[in-house]
């Protein structure tokens, strides 16, 4: 019997007419041109990937250098967007799921992951959703949503419960710092013009002592912190302690009881 969301799923690819098929292979293009307008996501990408396969392997004692070094692993990318990070995470030999809310991503990055040959599977679907399937994994990836959330309580608790006894997970996101709004909403969005004007809400920005106290309450602890520094007249972007503008913690869970829901 098919499940209401796959069945919704299923609807919505049957509903896409050719044209809409080509404007949405186009806008794939876009997303994945690292010198187009989705660069900013290339260049952390690069970053955040290569600090969340060294950390990994830390904790689990591989060898970064492999070719493949997370092979084995089952990874959730939340809010996965087109794909950029999912398909990163996969060519390191993950086992990868990529979630999203817009139904436009899952479509775009199913696009792209098309013949890759990569252990990739992408789903329309919230966290509160997912979560409640039981579904759990050994890697949880939360990079660059909890900023764009309503209910913030609630949505991390969704996230708390899908990683396994024993995994690990990643959160990305900005700091409730003047200097980030200034930055990243005032600088990025008007005055280099690097994202679209309205991409980012100073109130909704996420203080690092608030996540911890998110995760510490369903018994996962923070092991690692990094902040994010962007050169603007370089366009690159580096790891640094600070962390008053972009930043990523890297967290554990405690014990091997499940998580419930807030």
């Amino acid at each position: 019997m098919t499940s209401p969301n796959r069945q919704q799923s299923a609807d919505m690819a049957s509903s896409i007419d050719p044209q809409e098929v080509e404007r949405y292979t186009q806008l794939a293009k876009s997303w994945w041109d690292p010198s187009g307008p989705f660069w900013p996501l290339h260049t952390l990408n690069c970053v955040r990937t290569g600090y969340i396969r060294d950390q990994l392997c830390h904790y689990l004692g591989r060898d970064p250098q492999q070719p493949q070094p997370l092979t084995g692993l089952e990874i959730l990318d939340i809010g996965c967007g087109g794909g950029i990070l999912s398909e990163a995470m996969a060519e390191l030999g993950a086992r990868v799921h990529g979630v999203d809310v817009t139904p436009r991503n899952i479509f775009i990055a199913e696009q792209h992951a098309q013949n890759s040959g990569l252990d990739l599977r992408y789903e329309c679907i919230a966290v509160e959703e997912l979560a409640a399937t039981g579904a759990q994994y050994d890697v949880v990836l939360n990079m660059e949503v909890v900023e764009h959330v309503a209910d913030l309580p609630g949505f991390m608790a969704a996230c708390n419960q899908l990683v396994k006894p024993g995994g690990l997970g990643f959160i990305a996101t900005l700091n409730r710092t003047w200097i980030a709004g200034f930055t990243a909403i005032f600088g990025a969005e008007y005055v280099l013009g690097w994202l679209p004007k309205g991409t980012h809400q100073w109130r909704r920005f996420v203080p690092p002592r608030t996540l911890e106290e998110l995760l510490n309450r369903d018994s996962l602890e923070v092991i690692e912190r990094t902040g994010v520094r962007v050169n603007p007249f370089t366009r690159g972007m580096s790891l640094t302690p600070y962390m008053g503008i972009n930043y990523m913690l890297m967290w554990r869970r405690l014990s091997s009881d499940r998580t419930s829901a807030a």
